[in-house]
């Protein structure tokens, strides 16, 4: 199972010669980091795997020669603690070595919809985008907006933002849906619990070599930007909207008063849209079409429930309830992603499992 893992170690001894040797520059320099970030983890238990074996092989020859009572006692104790520490590291491993999302250390761009409930929904949808630029800022990750339309109650009808960091896409990836919010809205006099839903997207940011994007299929049209944004706004056509004619995709950005860093961002988004497409037409069985992702924003959709009235979160798919939204609200969703993601492993590993018995 194990075969390969003396290249991997090479190739990660090869990387870091070659990002100290100081002649790396700009994207190269970028790709190699990424590719040693994302193998490091694993050479190191890999490591700890080999120096554990070879403390183990030691311990039995010293077992095998010992003549002292006492000091085969202590021999054999070790041998036991070694066997443990190994049988764990090799769990570790096989996990560490289970088939990867290949979009793991991407780029994030995460778009936020608000859904049913009208302007509860909306403000629900920026009570969300703080939820994660707060974690997104404890992970020191850096976020963009590049496009957002405000709701008249103060939150968002939609906002999209960029997210730069390690591993972001494999941190972020299971939020994608529908989330619930149970709470008494400001404007409710009664004190009655409203229901309402956003719908979440997490797009893996698109490197340019990945998508194949021809100048000449997409259309560009500026205006006027509308909305709040004071004196400059409608002063300059700085708004564009952008139609990708093969596929149909529309994006639209007004959020800078500059039509160049427009353009530049709704091109970000465009390209993450192409991308998810292909994944989707070519490998359907892992990642379902858009529509599938985030539903149709109806309550009764949903991967999570947020309930204020009860400080609880739930998380439908993986039966975690957690009485602490409170903090969770202020980013700390760690726990709740920690959990996703170990509940995808041991999918992962029941699967690898099953094929190879």
């Amino acid at each position: 199972m194990f075969d390969n893992l003396d290249g991997v170690e090479r190739r990660f001894n090869g990387l870091e010669d070659a990002l100290a040797s100081g002649t790396l520059k700009g994207a190269e320099m970028t790709r190699l980091t990424k590719e040693r970030a994302s193998l490091e983890e694993l050479v190191v238990v890999f490591r700890q795997f080999k120096k554990l074996k070879l403390e183990r092989d030691e311990a039995k020859a010293l077992i095998a020669a010992e003549r002292d009572s006492d000091m085969l006692a202590m021999a054999k104790e070790e041998l036991a603690t070694l066997e443990a520490e190994i049988g764990a590291t090799e769990k570790r491993l096989i996990v560490l070595t289970l088939p990867k999302d290949p979009n793991d250390d991407k780029n994030v761009i995460l778009e936020i919809r608000a859904g049913t409930g009208g302007d509860e929904a909306s403000l629900f949808a920026a009570d969300l985008y703080r939820m994660y630029t707060r974690y997104a800022d404890r992970q020191r990750w850096r976020t963009e907006v590049l496009s957002s339309t405000a709701s008249s109650a103060g939150g968002f009808k939609e906002i999209i933002c960029l997210i730069e960091g390690q591993a972001v896409f494999s941190r972020l990836k299971f939020e994608m849906g529908v989330h619930r919010v149970q709470r008494v809205p400001a404007t409710e006099n009664q004190g009655r619990i409203h229901t309402s839903a956003c719908t979440v997207a997490i797009l893996p940011e698109a490197d340019d070599v990945e998508v194949d994007l021809n100048p000449a299929d997409v259309e560009m049209t500026v205006c006027r930007s509308s909305g709040a944004g004071g004196q400059h706004v409608n002063t300059t056509d700085s708004a564009v909207r952008l139609v990708h004619k093969p596929s149909g995709l529309v994006v639209e950005c007004q959020d800078e008063r500059s039509q160049h860093k427009n353009r530049d961002k709704a091109m970000k988004i465009l390209k993450a849209r192409l991308l998810e497409k292909a994944i989707n037409d070519q490998q359907q069985e892992i990642s379902a079409n858009r529509r599938s992702q985030v539903g149709s924003g109806d309550r009764s959709e949903r991967i999570r429930t947020y309930n204020f009235p009860q400080g609880r979160l739930t998380d439908h798919r993986i039966n975690l309830t957690l009485y602490r939204l409170d903090s969770i609200m202020e980013g700390e969703i760690g726990e709740v992603l920690e959990a996703l993601g170990t509940h995808h492993q041991t999918e992962l590993l029941q699967q690898e499992i099953a094929v190879n018995k």
